[in-house]
């Protein structure tokens, strides 16, 4: 016996070690996936945003293209390789990618004078500017060279931000203000005429929006005239500078994050996406907090520890895996349906039948996240507290406390930071989660947040915008696929940010907590 366990020990060191290289290795590599993984969301995505070169394509038949080339594969019979080309000018061919063989490309240049022009519907125009109209005084329409429309261009965009600044301002600061007014006091002569003069001021920036035309033209010689008020932005990628490029690119990404989606979400920013996700975090956090607390509370300290107890723990377990659709179903049917109906029936009768509550929103959405998330706040506050040593509430009540003050100020500090782990854990499911909010609240468009200068300031029974479902919409359900993947993998991108902030944020509360109410170690 004694040769047999001198053998064992003599292994075990080895055994050991090969399992820590083990172990180690499997982390090393998960996290190398990862970084992997975030690296290709990170290069696809933020590379959308780079201002890059348009090429002018010239085939054996004569045809002529202009476009920014996207990828080059194999063609199907392996003889040669194709090319795709982002075109743009839908309103001209009705088609913006081309696939063109590489072995009829006879030449490819890349003018500098070559635009590209973010237009509000039929997506990009790439080609020439001809003419700005009307023209200043001091250059005929027409008249001027490339470099002139360019500059009178220019121009005019600059001035055309300043009048639609004016007007977003006129709307939000006296048009709509002065309609809340009206509808609740038909009778208000003076906030009458103030509407009236208000429209007319709104009507005359229009028209002065509405001023200049662009005379602009294909590379294979079709012209058209585009109003300038559908323009979004304006550059010539060919002529810009790395230094340049940059600062288009650093323009591109603050438009993504400050801007709302356009183009059946295949284009334009992601705002309110951003500020729905963060809102419905911050409520469902709020919410499922002290409900999860005191759950775990009533388990560990106040339940007596029986065959109902214990069968209730493994309820609450059980219920963190159950599939996220449930939870869906579930807030439509009572929170939507039930409690929103009622509410309707009671304070907004005079609304129906159009609902107030008794339609998706923040707050039935939030709700649902909360019961979804539920289970692992109560398992993870319950371990913290299950953790505490006994001597601490006993040494607490030896000295007076009654048992609420021992639970308040002793067992509560020293439990928070589990808490605060199980809260990060539902802010990490919660940001996530897609298929519970399509049935209570979320909207694929939905530009106006739920947070503004009106009473109650913040809109609970308002639809909002998810970044998760922003990705879906955007890759399965949009008019343009191919043109909606960048900005999917942007979003995909931002959605990892944001909840790794969140996260952080919770992480770095815990950390506080925990270095302030921190248990003796045991000896």
């Amino acid at each position: 016996m004694s040769a047999v366990r001198a053998a064992l020990q003599r292994r075990r060191p080895r055994a050991e070690g090969a399992g820590a290289w083990l172990a180690a290795g499997c982390v090393a590599l998960s996290l190398l996936l990862l970084g992997a993984l975030l690296l290709l969301i990170a290069v696809r995505g933020l590379g959308h945003f780079w201002p890059a070169s348009v090429s002018l394509v010239e085939l054996d038949d004569g045809r002529r293209l202009a476009g920014r080339a996207v990828r080059e594969l194999p063609l199907p019979d392996g003889e040669g390789r194709e090319r795709l080309y982002f075109t743009g000018n839908r309103g001209l061919d009705g088609q913006v990618w081309h696939w063109l063989p590489v072995a009829r490309i006879v030449a490819e240049s890349r003018p500098r004078d070559l635009v590209v022009l973010e237009r509000r519907r039929w997506g990009d125009f790439i080609g020439r500017l001809v003419a700005v109209e009307p023209a200043p005084d001091a250059v005929a329409a027409g008249a001027g060279n490339g470099a002139t429309a360019w500059a009178q261009l220019e121009a005019r965009l600059a001035a055309l931000e300043r009048l639609r600044e004016a007007r977003d301002t006129l709307q939000r600061e006296t048009i709509r203000p002065l309609a809340r007014r009206l509808e609740a006091d038909p009778g208000d002569g003076e906030a009458r005429r103030a509407l009236a003069a208000a429209t007319a001021r709104a009507a005359r920036l229009r028209a002065a929006m509405d001023e200049t035309i662009l005379v602009l033209e294909s590379v294979d010689g079709r012209r058209l005239r585009q109003p300038l008020d559908e323009v979004l932005a304006a550059r010539r990628p060919n002529a810009l500078s790395t230094w340049e490029k940059l600062a288009a690119w650093m323009q591109g990404v603050w438009r993504f994050l400050s801007e709302g989606p356009s183009a059946a979400n295949s284009a334009g920013g992601v705002w309110p996406a951003i500020f729905g996700t963060v809102l419905m975090v911050l409520v469902m956090s709020l919410l499922v907090t002290p409900f999860g607390v005191l759950a775990a509370f009533y388990l560990n300290e106040v339940a007596h520890q029986g065959r109902l107890t214990r069968l209730v723990r493994i309820a609450v377990r059980n219920l963190a895996g159950v599939p996220s659709i449930v939870y869906g179903v579930f807030g439509l049917g009572v929170f939507v349906y039930g409690l929103g109906g009622t509410l309707d029936e009671w304070f907004f009768s005079d609304a129906l039948p159009t609902p107030t509550f008794g339609t998706g929103g923040l707050l039935w959405a939030s709700l649902t996240l909360a019961l979804l998330t539920l289970p692992v706040v109560i398992v993870a506050s319950e371990e913290g507290l299950a953790r505490i040593p006994d001597h601490q509430r006993e040494g607490a009540l030896a000295l007076g406390a009654t048992r609420l003050e021992m639970l308040g100020r002793v067992v509560l500090p020293m439990a928070v930071p589990a808490m605060l782990t199980g809260v990060i854990l539902a802010i990490a499911r919660a940001a996530g989660e897609v298929v519970p909010l399509m049935l209570v609240g979320v909207a694929k468009l939905a530009p106006q947040i739920p947070v503004d200068g009106d009473f109650p300031f913040l809109h609970l029974d308002r639809k909002f915008m998810h970044l998760g479902y922003h990705i879906y919409g955007a890759a399965f359900h949009g008019d343009d696929v191919q043109a909606a993947m960048p900005l999917v993998f942007a979003t995909a991108l931002l959605l990892v940010l944001v909840i790794l902030v969140l996260n952080l944020t919770a992480i770095f509360l815990r950390h506080h907590v925990s270095t302030r109410h921190a248990a003796p170690s045991r000896r």
